[in-house]
């Protein structure tokens, strides 16, 4: 995995919706079969990169609003990042 896979990865995710981007464990560790310390690269950089964009990020367990809702990140979901 390098800067290019992530880079690419965000742009997928800002280009579907560019207000809510959502990570799962799945994805990353299922689909794409990133190990573990991978894994941890790439939310490490992401965030980072989503942060610089504007965006907040989210990660399991924490509460956040959305829409005028009150949601949680549940724990299949590593993290979910939000543009309003």
């Amino acid at each position: 995995m390098n800067l290019e896979f992530i880079t690419e990865l965000i742009d997928e995710k800002i280009e579907k919706n560019e207000s809510y981007i959502e990570v799962t464990f799945f994805e990353l560790r299922v689909e794409r079969n990133l190990s573990e310390e991978d894994t941890e690269f790439f939310i490490r950089l992401s965030t980072q990169r989503l942060k610089n964009l504007g965006y907040q990020i989210y990660y399991t367990g924490q509460r956040y609003f959305y829409q005028g809702q009150e949601r949680e990140v549940t724990n299949n979901i590593l993290y979910i990042a939000i543009r309003e």
